[in-house]
């Protein structure tokens, strides 16, 4: 079944979206914007563990290729990165990674040697001086301890050649007996919203509670989160930074329900002494046909609304900013999802399609007010207000051959589908999956976002 629970998630600051923009892997998607697609959605599995994996059993360190547009254009969007060093023992590990972008240099090195009057050794030289060119180059490391029976800790930090500032994060996991605790800090913190637009928010501090599903179906979430520093644009030049992003302490509570009604379902348990007969992925190893929902509501307020900046240019026009923002607010959301799976995953060829259309409400409250307002489906005002228009996601997974399965991620608009112009599709996700049939729920997926215009490839685990 679709991610029923990315409503609940995508409410708080723990989503994390996946991006080739730094070296973990993932950024954190902008609360109360529309709920991300679910391929979109980041490995649970750390970007080093990822390198790692992927690479196992090879004779030589595994290369990554991914894209990601960078600020200086020039650089290029297509990177390589690798694993350059681990050290572990049961209860810690280190990692190193490195990544190069190879386009810059190609570029300056055929230059320099087409104006190059004749080739020598001053020419040798200025063509070696291109190779040590800082902007080309970005590490991460990344350690964890382990602190029995339930604690790990998480310290990374990572430099890109072309910033001055370093990127350092610091995050404490603690699993309690039906809980999850997360403190996290970060500076910067990278964030996402639904135009794809990514913004860095110099300093922020959270800490989450967050129950696992009961067999009731009920889940609730609780949170505090501090933004420090004015956000900054990292791929546009245009547009206000969203209001949840602004300098300001919040303390967030959602409450969810979810049930799932299966119309048929097929149970029937491969023979485990048939290697044949085993699926692939053991999460699409029943046909079925369901229908599923959540819903749920979140309340938040704004304990400290971020009147004290440090920034003088700017004072007037985020004071103004944050004044727009409700210093309390409640809302609902839901999702009624339907689903069709044909074949168990089992035989190499036409054993699994599947099809998963869910339709989102992010903000009901806007999504009220929007049809109580009469309000026209204008650009202006779907930009004003994101999520007041539910969105209808379509998943579409069909086998290749064998492990092999493409998929599609689709979101569109509602309020698309009256226009004269025709429907548009506001996000897709394109990918390939390669599972790993000793794992379970394993697999290797190749991901592209042609409105991001970035895609990598990545490890994930007991993911759906």
């Amino acid at each position: 079944m679709a991610k029923l629970k990315t409503g609940i998630d995508s409410a708080f600051w723990d989503l994390n979206v996946a991006s080739p923009q730094l070296h973990d892997g993932w950024a954190k998607s902008v609360p109360g914007d529309p709920f991300p697609l679910d391929g979109s959605v980041a490995s649970r599995v750390l970007r080093p563990r990822q390198l790692s994996v992927i690479g196992n059993g090879l004779p030589l360190p595994v290369i990554i290729p991914s894209l990601s547009p960078t600020s200086p254009k020039d650089l290029g969007s297509f990177s390589l990165q690798s694993l350059l060093l681990k050290l572990a023992n049961p209860r810690w590990w280190l990692t190193m990674t490195g990544q190069f972008r190879p386009r810059k240099l190609i570029a300056d090195v055929k230059n320099e040697i087409s104006n190059a009057e004749e080739f020598d050794l001053s020419t040798v030289k200025d063509v070696v001086k291109h190779f040590i060119n800082k902007s080309l180059y970005s590490f991460g490391l990344t350690s964890q301890f382990a602190f029995p029976p339930s604690t790990s800790l998480l310290l990374a930090i990572e430099g890109h050649g072309e910033k001055e500032r370093l990127r350092r994060k610091v995050m404490v996991f603690h699993k309690l007996h039906d809980h999850d605790l997360t403190l996290e800090a970060a500076w910067p913190q990278l964030f996402v919203d639904h135009k794809g637009k990514y913004w860095d928010v110099p300093e922020s501090l959270s800490v989450d509670l967050s129950s696992l599903v009961s067999e009731s179906g009920l889940r609730y979430h609780f949170g505090i989160h501090k933004n420090g520093g004015n956000p900054q644009a990292m791929n546009a030049t245009d547009g206000n930074p969203p209001l949840s992003l602004l300098p300001g302490l919040c303390a967030k509570v959602a409450v969810s329900y979810e049930k799932i009604k299966y119309f048929w379902r097929d149970k029937g348990a491969a023979e485990q002494e048939n290697e044949e007969a085993l699926p692939y992925d053991v999460r699409l190893k029943e046909p079925h046909a369901a229908v599923s929902g959540i819903i749920g509501s979140t309340f938040a307020s704004w304990i400290w609304n971020g009147r004290s900046l440090s920034s003088v240019d700017s004072r007037e026009d985020q004071v103004v900013s944050t004044s727009k923002r409700s210093r309390h607010n409640a809302d609902l959301f839901g999702s009624v999802c339907y689903s069709f799976q044909h074949g168990k995953f089992t035989k190499k060829y036409g054993d699994l399609t599947r099809v998963d259309a869910r339709l989102d409400i992010s903000s009901a409250s806007a999504f009220a007010k929007k049809i109580l307002n009469g309000s026209s489906s204008s650009t202006a005002d779907v930009s004003k207000q994101p999520s007041a228009s539910p969105r209808l996601n379509l998943i579409f997974q069909q086998q290749v051959a064998g492990p092999v399965v493409f998929r599609a991620d689709s979101r569109i608009a509602l309020e698309s589908f009256a226009r004269k112009n025709g429907v548009s599709v506001e996000d897709f996700i394109c990918s390939l999956s390669y599972s790993l049939k000793d794992l379970q729920s394993g697999k290797i997926v190749a991901w592209y976002s042609p409105k991001r215009k970035e895609g990598m490839v990545e490890f994930r685990m007991y993911e759906f």
